[in-house]
């Protein structure tokens, strides 16, 4: 699966010592909480955490840690951080080798307090001697940014297989508080708590779901939004089902409403996925990302990746034809290649102000000339007509006014999130390529104009930039905010 061909790689590279919080500039102590979605500190920015989660911490090899990038008028400040491991003061847990802490982050209000608070989910965490792994760690913002955080209490004391696999947040129940989808890849398979999460850690309710009892379908990925366009949060659950024998992957949204989340129809598959509003019809729209192609199954992909657009309705999922793109649609840059990796990582948003949701696609595999797997992001573009390839763009190192150079098997595109920084309406990309520099990692940071994402003023850092680790860390590797 994505993540764990990420996390297996061999870890060899040596690094220094990281340990406590490092903040500087974060926010003002007096700031009041904006209520902003992806906003730690309350100052009216979104900031960014980024996920290095095989980086040496207290010696540990593939402990993992955070870093944490604070939004600003002038977008995201590479000068206004935070560090956040298990070494870090006020955070639970003692670093261990290959807990990778940080390959799995979401965000969201738990506490109702209108500070943005990070959700690590700590899957590789072994739980004392036992043979249970697996922990949710609740960074909570404040106005000082992220600081003190807690573990949330399991839902299942008997056994506990990558407990935190995946997270995600919203308001499943449609009361108005935030509740937390985690995965257990024991049964049940997801699990909900619901919120409010008090800062001892207790949440308000606990619920089990069981989804391949219920769709056929194991819950390995989850994405948080809103696709009926009503008060309440929907998830889309991705994982594997079984056809005549073989498995291959495959998505069910689950509609929230006042009874909490309920199956509804399966969806096209796939290793990443996001939810926006690509035709602006009030209702969001699923993109399921298959980077080894559509209806693929593992470990042999198809020509190079797709992505599929399931679009939202009153009803939920809408009749309407479900739309596929790859590298050899219409408009869409490059072609189809085995092995690209069209749809590695997504995220949507509106990169120039017209009310339609863009999507970045990872193309992590995609070669240059000579250099496989050198990678390129490529955005499309949402319209009245839904996602098409018209007008679409991609980027890589390459690209003029892009830092860096292209090399092979650096995996730009590896991960990607459009977001709002400096608050103009049009989300800049966050690219990243953990595999840059012998798996060290980078991010890059684009800028968004009336025309959409421009390469020019584009900046690039890594791990020194903010303060962490030299050597493997893949950098990058997941991006959330």
């Amino acid at each position: 699966m994505q993540q764990r061909l990420r996390t297996t790689f061999a870890i060899t590279a040596a690094a220094a010592l990281v340990g406590g919080l490092l903040l500087a500039g974060a926010g003002s102590v007096a700031a009041a909480p904006s209520g902003l979605s992806g906003d730690f500190n309350g100052d009216g920015y979104r900031d960014i955490a980024i996920a290095a989660p095989t980086g040496k911490i207290d010696g540990k090899t593939g402990a993992g840690y955070v870093a944490v990038v604070y939004g600003t008028k002038s977008g995201l400040d590479t000068s206004k951080r935070t560090l956040i491991s298990q070494a870090t003061a006020g955070i639970p847990g003692v670093p261990e080798a290959s807990d990778y802490f940080g390959d799995r982050l979401t965000t969201g209000d738990l506490d109702g307090d209108g500070y943005t608070d990070l959700v690590v989910g700590v899957h590789a965490e072994r739980i004392g001697s036992t043979d249970s792994f697996g922990t949710i760690t609740v960074v909570w913002g404040g106005a000082s940014g992220l600081a003190s955080a807690v573990d949330l209490a399991a839902p299942l004391p008997e056994y506990r297989n990558e407990f935190g696999w995946d997270v995600a947040t919203g308001d499943f129940d449609g009361d108005g508080r935030t509740d937390l989808a985690a995965v257990n890849l024991a049964f049940p398979e997801l699990n909900i708590f619901k919120g409010p999460v008090s800062r001892a850690g207790k949440a308000a309710g606990l619920v089990g779901i069981d989804t391949w009892d219920e769709t056929g379908i194991n819950a390995d990925k989850i994405i948080a939004g809103n696709v009926n366009g009503d008060g309440a949060t929907d998830l889309l659950v991705m994982g594997q089902q079984e056809s005549g024998g073989a498995y291959a992957t495959r998505g069910v949204l689950y509609k929230g409403g006042t009874t909490g989340l309920k199956a509804s129809g399966k969806v096209a598959g796939g290793y990443a996925a996001t939810i926006g509003d690509v035709d602006k019809d009030g209702y969001g729209d699923i993109v399921t990302g298959n980077f080894m192609e559509k209806s693929a199954t593992e470990p042999n992909g198809g020509p190079g990746g797709a992505v599929t657009v399931t679009y939202g309705s009153a009803a939920g999922l809408s009749t309407r034809t479900p739309v596929r793109i790859t590298q050899d649609t219409a408009a869409v840059p490059g072609s189809a290649e085995k092995g690209d990796q069209f749809g590695w990582s997504l995220s949507a948003g509106d990169t120039n102000g017209d009310g339609y949701a863009d999507v970045a696609v990872g193309v992590s595999g995609e070669a240059l000339g000579s250099k496989t797997a050198a990678g390129t992001v490529t955005v499309l573009r949402g319209s009245a007509k839904g996602l098409t390839g018209t007008g679409s763009v991609s980027y890589s190192q390459d690209t003029a006014g892009v830092p860096g150079t292209a090399e092979a098997r650096d995996q730009f595109g590896g991960s990607v999130k459009l977001t709002d920084s400096n608050k103009d309406g049009r989300a800049e990309l966050v690219a990243g390529a953990f595999a840059e520099n012998s798996g060290a990692g980078s991010v890059w940071l684009f800028k968004a104009g009336a025309s959409g994402i421009t390469p020019t003023g584009s900046t690039s850092f890594g791990a020194a930039t903010v303060g962490g680790p030299s050597g493997l860390s893949y950098f990058g590797d997941v991006l959330a905010g």
